[in-house]
């Protein structure tokens, strides 16, 4: 039903708005009867500098005229300006080697994706004709279309890559083709009845195509998680040799209440995106909650329904070499090791894990937020990517100029000689700015408004561009524009976006990250009745977190295996990702604790010996942690393989964040704290004996408890 929802509501989807001072901007073009047209432009050299200056190369002369008079010729394009041509000098470089040749798609929407089609032959058939000029194409479409088929391709090759990855793991952890299927099945059919809800959710909430990407993300890797904790207690049952109601009983009483505790939490701390106030967090929140609810709803209904179905058929389908091992109920001998030394000396391996943490994170302190730049984003063989590049460095900000709005107040068209005069004090502000302004590339008329062009220096995104956009915002637009009554004015562009989203994200950064550990520490509370253990698993989190925090510093700011990964740093951290991250990991991270601190506690309650307790509680999860850790690193890597630095980034902090979280915090740190508590990790004081819960663990009672009848010590 979810997958068929789409078709229920057809029409128009709701649009994202930009935050802050963009987003009026914005605004006001969506009320204009007309668009702002596509500005191209195509930078021209020598591709051996002989040192001339443009207007004096014969041959750059010949291919410069060539290429504005073939563009005219298409009719594709309109506003056709050249270097060479009368009021052209700002269209040279300061060197005078570079010439821009600058046009505008012509046409109305439908029409806009051929012309633009057709001017990319022209500039194409002009290049072949002149070898000696280099002729290299950047602007606001192309740019475009090289973002969106970065994604795409992007999206296509982790749709390739972990899902063949994720069925090898889950034919090693379970041994028999059907076992592995069903959590491969629950997830894919998550995933897909996400996509069709969000169709739906479309019309109210803006989603973008990240949206899929991390939707498909985190759909694997929780609807695995989730299918992983029930079916593996499940057969644990079934080996105690429980009928297979019985097994299913006690594995709804036990994983099943973890895996709704840990999807509530999971649901709850992604919801805090929502205070940031931004559309783009707004629909990834959506899709995200909604993703989490299905595959929790999933594993606990229509799971134990098919494992019922199945019976002992569950195994079949089984792998020689695998099957004995992975259908037999074990702990994991490597693990219980571990908890055993942790135990004996908790003070000494506590402290040594959790200062190596601590030195990990270390380089998070020195953290630079700043978003990539396409050209900093997207890697140099992209040829649009590399056409920026050079743009950038002949024309600082040409590639993608800022756009400054104007309107008139009153709703009539705000085009008069008054405002043209305004326009020209402006561009005599912009020759005094000390270059970190560029005369305007075009002026436009949209309706009843007017659309400025106007380069900013340094890459788009670097602080040289944010001071450039504070300059023109607070200084010279007011000296000029300002000054004329009856009209208002916006800044827009990819450097006023990406700089607005900043400053909003950075504005409630502080409330997404107060709701998220309240709210976990209540969750918590109620379900394990404890002060102890909330306080505990908040401050692994963080610990864990700050680790890859330090991770992402390291690798991506300070630029260290670049080869390896396939980038180049730009010396800072998506800004984005750090907030991102941390809602991610804290509730995906609350999987291995929920579930490991329900297996501990079970154990204390059968046994009344905390030490005891811990140890098997490590012990007996260890094997459905471990591959449960193991799928979601792989699916996490895919994204390091990924060509968009975003995606690297994302890939390398989760998988690090995982695989610590799995191996130091849930090996020694968590059975450390757990040891020194002693018997206080489970007291709750009477002031808390009100808050809802159950004041003993959702799990069957000690002559319950799974005891298999052959226990193989394994790794």
């Amino acid at each position: 039903m979810a997958v068929l929802s789409s078709a229920l509501l057809p029409g128009e989807q709701a649009r994202s708005t930009d935050p802050g001072e963009s987003g009026r901007a914005q605004s006001v073009l969506r009320q204009q009867d007309g668009y702002v047209p596509a500005l191209e432009s195509v930078l021209i050299q020598a591709r051996e500098p002989r040192g001339q200056r443009v207007s004096d190369d014969p041959q750059l002369r010949t291919a410069v005229e060539d290429l504005a008079d073939s563009l005219r010729r298409t009719g594709a394009v309109t506003d056709v300006r050249s270097p060479l041509e009368p009021g052209g000098q700002s269209l040279i470089s300061k060197d005078g080697q570079s010439g821009l040749v600058t046009f505008q798609v012509a046409g109305v929407l439908d029409e806009v994706k051929p012309n633009y089609d057709t001017a990319v032959r022209a500039v194409e058939a002009v290049a072949d004709r002149h070898p000696q000029a280099r002729m290299a194409q950047a602007g606001d479409r192309s740019l475009t279309v090289a973002v969106d088929q970065g994604i795409q391709d992007d999206f296509k090759r982790s749709e390739l890559i972990s899902l063949p990855l994720t069925v090898v793991i889950l034919l090693v952890v379970f041994g028999s083709l059907v076992a592995a299927g069903i959590p491969l099945l629950l997830a894919l059919t998550t995933v897909a009845g996400t996509f069709g809800l969000l169709q739906v959710v479309a019309h109210w909430v803006p989603i973008n195509s990240a949206t899929s990407s991390m939707v498909l993300l985190i759909g694997v890797a929780v609807g695995i998680d989730y299918s992983l904790f029930y079916l593996r207690r499940a057969r644990e049952e079934r080996a105690a040799g429980r009928d297979i109601v019985q097994a299913l009983q006690i594995t709804a009483r036990t994983s099943g209440h973890a895996v709704v505790v840990s999807g509530l939490t999971v649901m709850l701390c992604l919801a805090g995106l929502l205070f940031t106030g931004l559309d783009n967090f707004r629909g990834l929140t959506v899709g995200a909650v909604l993703v989490v609810g299905l595959a929790m709803t999933g594993s606990v209904t229509v799971l134990p329904a098919l494992l019922a179905l199945l019976g002992s058929r569950v195994d079949s389908g089984r792998i020689p070499w695998l099957s004995r091992r992975r259908t037999a109920a074990v702990e994991s001998r490597l693990w219980s090791a571990v908890a055993h030394a942790v135990v004996r000396r908790p003070l000494l391996w506590g402290g040594v894990a959790a200062m190596a943490l601590v030195m990990v994170a270390l380089p998070a302190f020195g953290m630079r937020l700043q978003d990539a730049a396409v050209t900093d984003s997207l890697p140099r063989s992209v040829a649009t990517v590399d056409a920026a590049i050079r743009m950038q460095q002949a024309f600082p900000g040409a590639a993608s100029p800022a756009r400054v709005v104007v309107w008139n107040t009153s709703g009539d068209g705000v085009d008069s000689p008054t405002v043209r005069t305004a326009i020209d004090d402006l561009r005599r502000q912009i020759t005094g700015s000390g270059g970190v302004l560029a005369e305007p590339l075009a002026v436009v008329k949209v309706d009843r408004a007017l659309v400025m062009r106007i380069p900013l220096a340094g890459s788009g995104t670097d602080t040289t561009s944010n001071q450039a956009l504070r300059t023109l915002r607070e200084d010279v637009l007011p000296a000029t524009l300002g000054k004329v009554g009856g009209i208002e004015y916006a800044v827009t562009g990819r450097t006023a976006v990406a700089y607005d989203f900043a400053t909003v994200l950075n504005n409630r950064t502080p409330l997404v990250f107060a709701f998220v550990l309240v709210l976990a520490f209540l969750l918590l509370v109620i379900a394990f009745r404890s002060l102890a253990v909330p306080v505990v698993s908040i401050a692994l989190n963080l610990l864990s977190i700050g680790a890859a925090y330090g991770v992402l510093t390291w690798v991506f700011q300070d630029g260290h295996l670049t080869s390896v990964l396939g980038f180049t740093s730009y010396g800072g951290v998506v800004g984005w990702l750090p907030l991102f991250m941390f809602v991610m990991l804290f509730g995906l991270s609350m999987d291995y604790h929920i579930f490991i601190l329900s297996r501990i506690r079970e154990r204390w309650t059968a046994t009344a010996n905390p030490r005891d307790a811990i140890i098997g509680g490590i012990a007996s999860s260890a094997g459905v942690v471990t591959s449960a850790a193991v799928i979601m690193t792989a699916v996490f890597t895919v994204f390091i393989t990924l060509s968009a630095i975003e995606y690297k980034m994302l890939g390398v902090g989760m998988a690090v964040a995982v695989i610590i979280d799995a191996t130091i915090v849930r090996g020694v740190l968590l059975p450390a704290a757990m040891t020194l508590l002693g018997a206080r990790t489970w007291a709750l004081p009477r002031s808390l004996q009100r808050f809802p819960g159950t004041s003993k663990p959702a799990g069957p009672d000690h002559e319950h408890l799974a005891q298999p009848a052959a226990l193989e010590p394994t790794h």
